[in-house]
């Protein structure tokens, strides 16, 4: 430890050593109040106090009521800390089911070619937008049966948290294009990920999602990419109905209409083309 934080330590007292020793043995740096509690057997309202005492000497910041982050030691002086967003939106969601989606999803998978600055999480509790330590969160909230097609992201060694597949995070996004910065971004992390991408997985999750619109634009992209076999994009054709859907919905409705996949296709074939060159 450094001097600073050895001399802010001691003049802290034992209890928050006691909370402060525990939560490092634990590798809780994202902590709540309960944790507090249970290491120290203080009461909620004494639990508090020496929480936001270890605030003020800068050993604590709070990410919202209730959550707070441990300064790591050699932060020194540093008043604001918070842990790997990825790990606080895990704390924030808890217990409710979840998964990192989206524009976040699309990071991790390295399905990207700029950083995505939102933090986006799918769970099954609706939640408001929040920042939190100049990271933007949003909620997407789904039910029970949504929650399919994850796997397991470790941040580091010893923590992880749950992440949409490959495959489930271009579904999401082809649904929501708007928490992954549009269709053409959506058709780029397709691109990049073409070699590892499931196509059968890509089909089946469109058919358990039942969403329109997800399948007139994976059908779409995965034709103009020449992704998939006939046999695949006839399958995907069963699906539609005769309504018609804009390719991106956060663009104006306008340009001509695609019959065979029920698509108003107001971000061009020219546009799409440009993602195979970078």
């Amino acid at each position: 430890m450094s001097n600073l934080y050895n001399t802010q330590f001691k003049t802290l007292g034992p209890r928050a050593a006691q909370m402060i020793t525990e939560l490092n043995e634990r590798g809780r740096s994202t902590f709540t109040l309960d944790d507090v509690v249970s290491i120290t057997g203080l009461s909620h309202n004494a639990a508090s106090n020496l929480v936001h005492k270890s605030i003020r000497r800068g050993l604590v910041t709070r990410l919202k009521p209730g959550l707070y982050n441990l300064v790591p030691f050699h932060l020194g002086r540093a008043r604001e800390h918070v842990d790997n967003p990825y790990l606080i939106a895990q704390e924030m969601v808890k217990p409710n089911r979840y998964f990192i989606s989206h524009g976040a999803a699309l990071e991790i998978h390295r399905m990207v070619t700029q950083p995505m600055l939102t933090m986006h999480v799918t769970c099954t509790k609706r939640l408001r937008p929040q920042t939190i330590g100049g990271y933007p969160f949003r909620f997407i909230h789904v039910n029970d049966a949504q929650i399919f097609g994850t796997t397991k992201h470790w941040v580091d060694k010893q923590r992880s948290v749950i992440v949409s597949d490959m495959e489930r995070t271009i579904i999401d996004c082809l649904r929501r294009p708007i928490h992954a910065g549009g269709i053409t971004e959506v058709a780029k992390g397709i691109w990049m990920a073409r070699e590892a991408l499931n196509v059968e997985c890509l089909v089946d999750y469109a058919r358990r999602l039942g969403v329109g619109a997800v399948v007139r634009r994976l059908g779409y992209l995965l034709e103009c990419y020449g992704l998939a076999n006939p046999s695949v994009l006839e399958y995907l054709r069963t699906m539609l109905t005769q309504t018609y859907q804009r390719l991106d919905p956060l663009l104006p409705a306008e340009g001509p209409h695609l019959a065979r996949w029920r698509l108003q296709l107001n971000v061009s074939p020219e546009e799409l083309d440009v993602v195979r060159y970078g």
